[in-house]
């Protein structure tokens, strides 16, 4: 099997876990497939600098999470302004949660999390890495992962209980991507 040939079953496999990490990121499943076609038609384009296969679900991410972050900066400069309730319920799961209320509940208190903050807690716990993996993804160092995690839990805590903590705007991308 050729290296092209490894490097696109390895794409594919990676898909769902891919779109998965997009639709928790934007909140919008239509949004998030485009989001995840761009990035692979970046992955595809940029394929020669992957050095290690068994680092792709990593670079896909950072890939994704950096056309997230130009779109978020493209929008900002336009000045426009997005109403995030059209996004409280659309979050979507692999597996369907049994209480839907305290999904819906969750979905819009990771809304009103930071970027970072929400980044982080998807990391640990969507996609399972450990701080360190978390730290070399990002290019950060592991105390600020760790920092951002605890920071991130105790924000959503005081979120998901009705504490009226200061709420971090989330600026949603609700156009498709470049």
């Amino acid at each position: 099997m050729t290296g092209s040939q490894w490097f696109s079953e390895a794409l594919v496999a990676h898909l769902p876990g891919l779109r998965r990490y997009a639709v928790s990121l934007i909140g919008n499943t239509a949004l998030a497939d485009d989001l995840v076609q761009d990035c692979v038609e970046r992955a595809l384009r940029q394929s020669s600098q992957l050095r290690e296969l068994p680092r792709i679900a990593g670079w896909l991410r950072r890939i994704l999470h950096n056309l997230y972050i130009d779109e978020i900066r493209r929008r900002r400069a336009k000045g426009k302004e997005e109403d995030v309730s059209e996004f409280t319920d659309i979050l979507e799961l692999s597996v369907p949660a049994s209480d839907h209320d305290a999904m819906h509940d969750l979905a819009k208190a990771m809304n009103q999390l930071s970027l970072e903050h929400r980044e982080i807690l998807l990391l640990v716990s969507v996609e399972g890495l450990n701080y360190r993996e978390i730290a070399e993804e990002l290019g950060i160092p592991q105390g600020t992962v760790m920092s951002r995690l605890a920071r991130a839990r105790s924000r959503l805590r005081s979120i998901m209980q009705g504490e009226g903590a200061e709420i971090v705007a989330f600026e949603p991308v609700s156009k498709g991507f470049p």
